[in-house]
């Protein structure tokens, strides 16, 4: 059989087994070796030769479950994630690498400049190109399950790099206390200025007030306005007691001619009627005895135009009296009809100041209120302007790395050991699919599909079991 047949039917015509695979390692050993050993050397050597970086590391810690010293708000839960993810964004802005580059002068680093000069084409300023250069080495990296956030900086420089890193840090708190502070301070300047405006608002009110009640000569206008309603009602009650007394004098006045019972009920008139009623009684007796001109009976008439003269006299008297009552109950009436209406007049021009009165200290009122809100509100804004409490702390602060983060060696070494693993069998598959052998009994019984008789080797019977199933060759003697 050719080459070419048996390697299509070893390699393409059916699946290779562990046994197949392993005679063919062990075939190739030595090239599996040298490319291993070449392949590490080559990785020692590029990371003896790159550029050695240092990764230093400072940690933080941003309060978000506290209130706040000033305000005493507390945070919603719902906006947490939200305001730690705006934090590490402002960690690694371009306002905070200015404030690094400022803080530790770059700008007059050498070194920096050098770089800078050498960029042909940078439209930038070098305070920005610097701020760019930084953030590329800076790396944040919040905690999953906490507020802690980790701020890294890569340099050539180990102590360059513990420098930046914690220079960060620092200038995250300042730029983290600025944005509290500086939009206090802007509300508070202008609290101030609206605070002079609203001053004079509520001093032009309590001025206002002040003048109306003086020209009024108003003390207390509640009580004042209370005295004149109680006059008031005492005139109305007065009012309609006169009303009673004058309909009843006229009622009387009315049937004072009928014998109305304000002339017959009067005792004197009815004495009087009695007497005239005994006296016409002996009289018509008189009559009755003797003539007219009998001197008793002259007697006894004389006594009744007395009397009916007495009783004429004493009825005209009871009815002027009645006139004299009701001409004094209807003067009493109008003057007290006239009383009321002067009365009601004064409640109501009361009544008209009182609501005036009421809407000016209703301004002042408003005014006063809105000064103080303001002014609280000024308060509290100045004292966030000048508050120097941050929820930022720093938890740890970086150190001088010992030891560079790139070139990893021991990392690279183990990667080049299993990559050049890797590749040495890939070699030797290579080559074993260039150039196929027959390495084994089984192989010859797979390949050809025909028993296998009988294998040669120093010692069959020596053979392990295993080796007489697979028809291994027996191991050379020593």
């Amino acid at each position: 059989m050719s080459k070419k047949a048996f390697f299509n039917r070893d390699f393409n015509g059916r699946p290779m087994d562990i046994l197949q695979f392993l005679l063919i390692l062990k075939a190739h050993k030595k090239l599996m070796l040298v490319t291993l050993t070449l392949s590490v050397a080559l990785v020692g050597v590029v990371s003896l030769v790159f550029p050695k970086t240092y990764s230093a590391t400072a940690s933080l810690v941003v309060n978000v479950n506290g209130a706040d010293p000033v305000t005493g708000q507390v945070m919603q839960s719902q906006l947490v994630s939200r305001y730690l993810t705006t934090q590490a964004d402002v960690i690694g802005s371009h306002n905070v690498a200015l404030k690094v580059v400022d803080n530790l002068k770059l700008i007059q680093d050498a070194t920096y400049r050098e770089a800078f000069q050498r960029k042909a084409g940078t439209v930038a300023s070098f305070r920005d190109w610097l701020a760019d250069q930084l953030l590329r080495n800076l790396d944040v990296k919040p905690s999953n399950e906490s507020n802690v956030f980790y701020v890294t900086f890569k340099a050539d420089d180990p102590q360059r790099a513990a420098q930046l890193a914690n220079s960060f840090v620092q200038a995250y708190i300042q730029t983290n206390l600025e944005l509290k502070t500086q939009p206090a301070s802007q509300t508070a300047a202008w609290y101030n200025t609206q605070l002079g405006a609203l001053r004079s608002n509520l001093e032009k009110s309590q001025a206002k007030l002040s003048r109306y009640r003086q020209n009024n000569e108003i003390v207390s206008l509640d009580e004042k306005l209370d005295v004149e309603s109680t006059r008031l009602a005492e005139l109305s009650s007065q009012l309609v007691a006169a009303q009673g007394q004058t309909y009843n004098s006229l009622s009387i006045q009315n049937h004072a001619g009928n014998a109305s019972a304000g002339v017959v009920n009067n005792p004197v008139i009815q004495e009087l009627k009695e007497e005239l009623a005994k006296s016409e009684t002996k009289l018509s007796q008189q009559s009755e005895r003797v003539g007219k001109n009998h001197p008793d009976y002259q007697l006894a008439k004389a006594e009744v135009d007395s009397l009916r003269n007495k009783l004429a006299s004493e009825v005209h008297t009871v009815r002027q009296s009645i006139d004299n009552d009701l001409s004094v109950s209807r003067q009493r009436e109008s003057a007290l009809h006239a009383a009321l209406t002067a009365q009601k007049a004064k409640v109501l021009e009361l009544n008209a100041e009182r609501d005036v009165g009421t809407v000016l200290a209703g301004e002042v009122e408003s005014a006063q209120r809105i000064y103080d809100q303001a002014l609280e509100r000024f308060n509290q804004t100045r004292m966030e302007s000048h508050s120097d409490q941050t929820a930022v702390s720093v938890l740890s602060a970086a150190v001088v790395p010992l030891s560079p983060s790139t070139p990893n060696l021991p990392l690279n070494t183990a990667l080049s050991v299993i990559l050049g693993t890797l590749l040495g069998i890939g070699l030797a598959l290579i080559k074993e699919m260039s150039n196929p052998r027959v390495r084994s009994g089984r192989d010859a019984l797979t390949v050809l599909g025909v028993p296998v008789l009988g294998v040669m080797a120093a010692d069959n019977k020596a053979l392990p079991p295993l080796r007489r199933r697979f028809g291994l060759p027996a191991p050379r003697p020593v």
